[in-house]
């Protein structure tokens, strides 16, 4: 089933801005603006203003990409500052892991058409969006996604192991995870503003749509607020 045609025409505008290559953070007041996308190279300075005390919200506008591991490195620091978040604009992929780790967390008000991608790994079943993003759940899935260090026995620390072979199990399992994470696929949330307030459409991308959002199938049944992905 496919979307509506001004609801999809607004996401794929939003999506024709480019994103940064790299996050940079701005402290507002109380509020830590976070653009670009999440690469690792900004968390230390991240972590600092959050230890501050000085941050009430993080608001992260129009961040795309990331690797499942940088996303879990800021959800790890906005759980422990016990901050809320905000999503304005769009924000997917590591951002919105990041973004569900928020105490409470909202999209931003304005005219602008606000956008969170959660990348998953196939289509979910209406049991799978009922548990998996609300709480710690959402830290539970990011993490599936996170392949496991390597065991190395204490003795070994020092030494290199050679690389596995190609059809080595441990290598293809290892190897998983990271494969299964795909920043384009995933669920839509997505609020569009109307003359009589802002409209909520869910849609899965299975990540073939690029910028042609309206290559996505829309969710019935999946009402943001319900499934736990926005607070009130």
């Amino acid at each position: 089933m496919k979307a509506p045609f001004g609801v999809i025409w607004g996401i794929s505008l939003a999506l024709l801005w480019p994103a940064a290559l790299s996050a940079e953070l701005e402290l507002q007041g109380s509020r830590l603006l976070v653009t670009g996308m999440l690469d690792g190279t900004a968390i230390k300075a991240f972590e600092e203003h959050l230890a501050s005390g000085h941050v009430r919200t993080v608001v992260f506008e129009n961040s795309l990409g990331g690797t499942p591991e940088v996303a879990s490195e800021f959800a790890r620091a906005i759980r422990a500052s016990g901050v809320n978040t905000e999503a304005k604009g769009q924000c997917h992929a590591a951002c919105a892991y990041a973004f569900l780790a928020g105490k409470e967390h909202r999209f931003g008000r304005g005219f602008q058409v606000n956008g969170l991608l959660i990348p998953v790994a196939g289509r979910p079943r209406p049991a799978d969006l009922a548990s998996r993003w609300s709480g710690d759940d959402g830290l539970r899935t990011l993490s599936d996604f996170i392949a496991p260090p390597p065991d190395v026995a204490p003795t070994d620390a020092a030494v290199v192991p050679p690389p596995a072979a190609p059809s080595a199990p441990a290598a293809i399992q290892a190897q998983a995870p990271k494969e299964r994470w795909q920043p384009n696929q995933g669920v839509l949330f997505v609020s569009t503003p109307t003359l009589f307030g802002r409209v909520y459409n869910s849609f899965y991308c299975d990540g073939t749509q690029g910028r042609d959002m309206s290559r996505c199938e829309l969710l019935s049944d999946a009402d943001p607020y319900k499934l736990g992905v926005l607070t009130p």
